[in-house]
């Protein structure tokens, strides 16, 4: 609309200015050519001409009079002549000049008018855009709010149906309680007495059931008891197992510490004698040497401190805390511990034993009491088993390997193998069942591998697997997963 008026306005103007240079040219032209003489003040083409009569008061304003009077030879009219096209040039150049100032004038009005006209036109665009704009945003705006009705619509309707589906299912129980209210009212109604021998019997049968459940609670608690001790006597008895291997553990690095208090005890000596000579050098070489040996002490005290630590975890009841632990640290501890017990308890005996640790396997978290028992009852049994072969076999040489490695599915391997004489495949299916064992009556209890396999498929959400050959051994898997 903005612009329709404005392209109005210029086509107007450049009419009028076409109009107006137009009429100036003929004005001009006009003037040129019939008032020429009385556009400049005339002079006379000669200074000294004097005419007939002299006085300049008589001289007419009218150029033929003054031409028919005053002029009064040839030359004089040619040079009237060429004075008067002199004046015309003169007339018509100025009229040029003037026409000239003009069309620069209206040029630079016409070009004042078309700056301000483009101004105008950008200015409208400017407004038109930011219109647009607005109109955009507004669009949006309604949008969104169109968006959000939309949204609350379809809440409120779906709280109506909620609110609906529970009215409805409000008056249905209320509609099933009011006709089991009166069914139960009607036959109330109809067997009153029937209902009160039946009252009697469900009271003789409850007082029956009271006197079975307590009897049942009594054996329960009984059996509950008699597992705990089982349990626990077979924790004391693994945790007799492994004294012999405590204290020959124990006793290395207090070795390491008696021996190094020692030559640190003479190294102080020595270090006064040098100081008493003087000899600052020597001196100091020497408490490099002691501080060498106090670093060696502390690490073998640490040592003894955490083969103690880990015998009261062992023996003390576990805390279902699961705590970062670095298995090959473990398993090698326990296997070490379990060779020396069995080495302590009976000198005859002589099984091999080998270790294949990942190093690559992540510290896991892991309830370390729990595990350490179960690595403790593998290992003992992976022991027995080589050991029974050799005493039977004089060309086997019984070896006990345990290893570890890591799974590509974010599982931990433990494998403890042995070379005895396997398990036979008709009992492979109950060897994890409580009481069950295959050594000699006395010298098992049968819930070694009941309680491995609880504490690694139910404490840890592991697995337990086992495979064995007869004739050849068998391996025991432990599969932990981690993070």
């Amino acid at each position: 609309m903005h612009s329709m008026r404005f392209m109005t306005n210029i086509s107007q103007r450049r009419t009028r200015n076409k109009v107006l240079t137009g009429a100036l040219g003929r004005l001009g032209l006009v003037f040129l050519l019939g008032w020429a003489p009385f556009q400049a003040p005339a002079q006379k083409p000669d200074t000294n001409f004097k005419p007939a009569n002299a006085n300049p008061f008589l001289v007419p304003e009218d150029s033929s009079i003054f031409r028919d009077k005053y002029i009064i030879s040839e030359l004089e009219k040619v040079q009237y002549a060429k004075y008067s096209e002199d004046l015309k040039k003169a007339a018509l150049q100025k009229l040029l000049e003037n026409q000239k100032l003009q069309t620069i004038a209206l040029a630079q009005k016409l070009k004042t008018e078309q700056l301000q006209a483009e101004a105008a036109r950008k200015e409208s665009a400017a407004k038109r855009k930011e219109e647009t704009q607005k109109q955009k945003i507004k669009q949006l705006e309604i949008a969104q709010l169109n968006q959000r009705l939309t949204l609350q619509q379809r809440t409120r309707n779906f709280l109506y149906l909620v609110v609906g589906l529970l009215a409805t299912l409000g008056l249905s129980l209320l509609w099933l309680n009011r006709q089991l209210f009166k069914r139960n009212k009607s036959i109330q109604r109809l067997s009153i007495e029937n209902l009160q021998k039946e009252q009697e019997k469900q009271q003789i049968l409850a007082s029956q059931n009271e006197t079975l459940e307590i009897q049942v609670n009594e054996r329960t608690a009984a059996l509950k008891a008699s597992q705990a001790q089982l349990i626990q006597s077979e924790k004391l008895a693994s945790l007799g197992e492994l004294t012999a291997g405590i204290a020959h553990e124990i006793q290395n690095p207090l070795n390491f510490v008696n021996n190094f208090a020692e030559v640190s005890a003479e190294l102080l000596d020595e270090m006064n004698e040098e100081l008493e000579k003087g000899d600052t050098d020597e001196a100091k070489a020497i408490a490099n040497d002691l501080k060498s040996n106090l670093t060696k002490i502390a690490s073998h005290g640490k040592r003894a401190s955490s083969i103690v630590k880990g015998m009261l975890e062992h023996s003390r009841s576990g805390s279902g805390v699961k705590e970062l632990t670095d298995l090959n640290q473990m398993a090698e501890e326990y296997l070490r511990l379990a060779y020396h017990g069995l080495r302590a308890k009976d000198s005859s005996f002589s099984v091999q034993f080998e270790t294949d640790l990942d190093p690559q396997i992540p510290r896991i978290e892991v309830i370390p009491q729990d595990l350490s028992r179960v690595l403790l009852n593998l290992i003992n049994n992976a022991f027995y088993a080589s050991n029974e072969r050799a005493k039977t076999d004089a060309a086997l040489k019984p070896m006990v390997s345990i290893s570890t490695r890591k799974l590509s599915d974010k599982q931990v391997e433990i494998r403890v193998q042995d070379n005895g004489n396997g398990i036979p495949e008709g009992i492979r299916d109950k060897i994890f069942q409580p009481f069950f064992t295959t050594k000699p009556t006395g010298q098992g209890t049968g819930l070694g591998l009941s309680l491995a396999y609880d504490i690694v498929v139910k404490g840890h959400g592991g697995r337990l697997e086992v495979e064995s050959k007869e004739g050849e051994g068998t391996g025991f898997i432990v599969k932990l997963p981690f993070l």
